[in-house]
C-alpha cells in the first residue's frame, strides 16, 4: 500500500522538484518506508511506499528494461504470480519479484487493456515515453483512490486531494453542487469532489492524457448483476469455494497480517477463513452501553481461537479524533462510523501492517435491511399506476404518524423516487431551508435523484432488490464505505484488504438469484447458509449493527452545545443558515426529534471547511494540523 503523485505539463516544462517533494511529503502516512521520484521533460512521478511484498526490491517509480515505460502504483495485485509466469513465457524479462513490475509488462503486452487482466485493488499511473502519454487506472470497485486535476496547462494526479493542494496555482474552492449532493448522500458522489476543479477517477475507469493535453476517460468494467437460476445447494458450495480462494489470495504478504472483527457475520467469516490457515490477531472497538460490539467480538475471537485486542472508545476519545479524521478524509463524509474505524485501525497498527475486513458483503449478497423493503411492499406492487397515484394522494392527506400512512406512501412511490442508497439525509425542501444559495441553483442543479437515475436507467431489466444493490455498488460503496476504509486505515500506515470485493468472487455473486439472497426471512440468506459450520452459530443470524455510535444521546447533552459552537466558528455562515442549525440543535436536545445525523453532516462539513478552506494554511503532515 502506498501513495502516488505526479504531474504532466503540456508545454514540456521542467517539473519543479520541490513541488513533487511537497506532494509526497503531505501523504507521508501512506508510505513511511520509502520514497522515490522520476522526471522526464514535462513529466514528474512521485511515490511513497508502505512495504508489503518484496520488501527489498519494491522501490518505485519502476520501469521496464529500456526505460520506455515508467509506473507508480498503489495497491495489491493478487494474481500477479501467474501473470508473471505467463509474461515470462512470452519473452518478458523481470528485474524484481513485485506485482508492480507485472503491470509494466502487461502494459507492454496489452496496452490499455492491461487492466482487464488484473485481480486486485489498485490506483496506478504509467508514463509511456515513446507515445508521450500518461495512462492511469483505478480498480474495479474503487477500493483505492485516484484524484486528478486538469486545468488546460497541466494534469495533476494523486492518491489524496491534499497532495494536489500543495501545488502552486491549485485553488481551494467549494463546489456548490457537491455540497448540495453531500447534504443528501452524506458524501460527494463520483466523479466530483467537494473542491471545484478536482475530480475522482471513478471505479473501473482508466484515464489517458497525451502530451498535448487531450484527455480521455474509459470504463473498462461494470458490476452489473445477472441472476441465474441454479440449484441452491450447488451455489452454496461454490460460494464457499470462492470465498476461501479470495481470502487465501488476500493473505499474501511479507509482513504480519490480522483481521478486523465486529459482532457481525462478514468480518467473522473472513477471520474464520484466515484462522483456518494460520494463527491470527483480531481487532475490535466499541462504545459503552447495550450495543458494545467488543463483548460479542471477544466471544467470537475465543470461539475462533484468535489472539484478540479490543478498545472502548469514550465520548472524549471520539470527538478528539474527529478533526484528525476530517483532515485525512480530504473531503467531508458524514458517516459517524468512520471515527470508530480510525480507532480500530490505530489499535491494529500496534501489531500488524495488513488487515482484512468484511466490506462489500452486504452489497454483493443483499445484506442491508432496506433491501427487504420491495418484498414488504409486494401486496400493493400489482396495482395499476393510476390507482397507485390515487392512493399516494390520499396517503399524503392522512395525519402524520398515522398507522399505515408511511407504508402507503412508500408502496405507491416508484423505486427510482424513493431509494438513493443507504444514506438519505436532507430532502430537497430541508436543503432549501438550510443553504443560502440562490433559489435558481436549487432548482437547476443535478440533484441526487438525477445522479441515481443514471444507474436506474441501466437496470430496468432487473428486479427492485437487485437494482438497489446496483445503486449501492456504484454510489454508497465507493463514496462512503471504501473511501473511509482507505483513508482511516492509511492514516495509520496500515493496509486494508477486502476479500469480498474480489473480481472472481463478484463474477459468482452477480449470478445469485434474488430469492437466494433474501430467502428464509432474512438478509444474505445464501451467505449465511454457506457459513454454517464455518463460523460460530451465535453469529450466523445476528442482526446487522454496523458501528452503533451513540451520537443521538451524546448530542442531547453538553456535547450538542459544543458542536454548535464549533459549527459557528467554522466559517460556513455564508453558505448555511446557522439559525436553522440552531433550531435543529434545540429540537434535538428537547426531544422533539432525532436530528443527530443531520447535525453531524453540518458539523463534518464545518470542520472540513475550517481545515481546508477557511484557514488556508500550507499543508504539512497531520501532526501540524489543528482544528478549532
Amino acid at each position: 500500500m502506498c501513495g502516488i503523485t505526479g504531474m504532466l505539463y503540456f508545454d514540456h516544462r521542467e517539473v519543479p522538484a520541490a513541488s513533487l517533494e511537497a506532494m509526497m511529503d503531505v501523504i507521508h502516512h501512506r508510505g513511511p518506508d520509502d520514497t522515490g521520484t522520476w522526471t522526464d521533460p514535462g513529466v514528474g512521478l512521485g511515490f511513497r511506499r508502505l512495504s508489503i511484498i518484496d520488501l527489498k526490491e519494491g522501490h518505485q517509480p519502476l520501469c521496464n528494461e529500456d526505460e520506455s515505460v515508467w509506473i507508480v502504483f498503489n495497491g495489491e495485485i493478487y494474481n500477479y504470480q501467474p501473470l508473471r509466469e505467463r509474461l515470462l513465457a512470452q519473452g518478458h524479462r523481470f528485474r524484481t519479484h513485485t506485482d508492480t513490475e507485472v503491470i509494466v509488462h502487461l502494459y507492454e503486452e496489452y496496452g490499455e487493456d492491461c487492466v482487464k487482466h488484473l485481480r486486485g485493488m489498485f490506483g496506478f499511473v504509467i508514463w509511456d515515453r515513446k507515445r508521450r502519454k500518461l495512462f492511469g487506472a483505478r480498480d474495479h470497485f474503487g477500493i483505492k483512490p485516484f484524484y486528478y486535476a486538469h486545468d488546460g496547462k497541466r494534469f495533476l494526479f494523486a492518491s489524496e486531494i491534499k497532495s494536489l493542494l500543495t501545488v502552486e496555482g491549485v485553488e481551494r474552492r467549494l463546489r456548490d453542487e457537491s455540497l448540495l449532493q453531500y447534504l443528501t448522500f452524506q458524501y460527494v458522489p463520483e466523479p466530483n469532489t467537494m473542491f471545484e476543479g478536482i475530480m475522482k477517477l471513478p471505479p473501473a475507469h482508466t484515464v489517458t492524457v497525451t502530451q498535448d493535453g487531450a484527455m480521455k476517460l474509459n470504463r473498462y468494467w461494470d458490476p452489473m448483476f445477472a441472476p441465474v437460476q441454479r440449484p441452491f445447494g450447488d451455489m452454496v458450495e461454490e460460494l464457499r469455494a470462492k470465498l476461501k480462494d479470495s481470502v487465501i489470495h488476500h493473505m499474501h504478504s511479507d509482513v504480519e497480517r490480522g483481521c478486523f472483527l465486529s459482532s457481525g457475520i462478514d468480518s467473522t467469516a473472513i477471520a474464520a477463513h484466515m484462522r483456518a490457515i494460520e494463527p491470527i490477531r483480531t481487532f475490535s472497538v466499541g462504545f459503552e452501553g447495550p450495543n458494545n460490539e467488543t463483548v460479542i467480538a471477544k466471544e467470537t475471537a475465543a470461539a475462533l481461537g484468535t489472539q484478540h485486542f479490543a478498545k472502548i472508545i469514550t465520548e472524549r476519545d471520539y470527538f478528539d479524533t474527529v478533526p484528525k479524521a476530517v483532515w485525512h478524509q480530504d473531503e467531508p463524509v458524514a458517516d459517524p462510523s468512520a471515527i470508530a474505524l480510525y480507532h480500530v485501525a490505530q489499535l491494529a497498527r500496534q501489531h500488524v501492517t495488513v488487515v482484512l475486513s468484511g466490506e462489500g458483503a452486504d452489497e454483493l449478497f443483499g445484506g442491508y435491511r432496506i433491501y427487504r423493503e420491495p418484498l414488504a411492499l409486494r401486496p400493493l406492487a400489482w396495482l395499476p399506476l393510476p390507482l397507485k397515484r390515487l392512493l399516494h394522494g390520499i396517503a399524503r392527506l392522512l395525519p402524520g404518524g398515522m398507522t399505515g400512512r408511511n407504508y402507503l406512501l412508500r408502496a405507491t412511490t416508484p423505486l427510482e423516487e424513493r431509494f438513493l442508497g443507504n444514506a438519505k439525509l436532507y430532502t430537497e425542501d430541508a436543503k432549501a431551508a438550510l443553504v443560502r444559495y440562490d433559489r435558481e441553483l436549487l432548482r437547476s442543479y443535478r440533484d441526487p435523484w438525477q445522479v441515481a437515475g443514471d444507474y436506474y436507467a441501466k437496470t430496468k431489466h432487473l428486479d427492485p432488490v437487485t437494482r438497489m444493490q446496483y445503486i449501492d455498488m456504484n454510489l454508497w460503496m465507493p463514496g462512503d464505505i471504501l473511501m473511509k476504509a482507505d483513508k482511516m486505515t492509511m492514516a495509520h500506515s496500515i493496509e486494508l484488504r477486502v476479500p469480498f470485493l474480489d473480481k472472481e468472487l463478484f463474477e459468482f455473486a452477480r449470478t445469485v438469484p434474488t430469492d437466494y439472497r433474501l430467502g428464509g426471512g432474512t438478509t444474505k440468506y445464501i451467505f449465511r447458509k454457506a457459513m454454517e459450520g464455518i463460523i460460530p452459530d451465535f453469529i450466523l443470524n445476528r442482526p446487522k449493527l454496523g458501528f452503533p455510535v451513540p451520537l443521538r444521546d451524546w448530542l442531547k447533552g453538553p456535547r450538542g452545545g459544543e458542536l454548535l459552537e464549533q459549527i459557528r466558528a467554522s466559517g460556513i455562515g455564508h453558505v448555511l443558515e446557522l439559525s436553522e442549525v440552531e433550531r435543529m440543535v434545540k429540537q434535538h436536545q428537547s426531544g422533539q426529534g432525532d436530528y443527530s445525523r443531520l447535525l453531524w453532516a453540518v458539523y463534518i462539513f464545518g470542520l472540513w471547511h475550517s481545515t481546508y478552506l477557511q484557514e488556508a494554511r500550507s499543508f504539512g503532515r497531520e501532526k501540524s494540523v489543528t482544528v478549532s
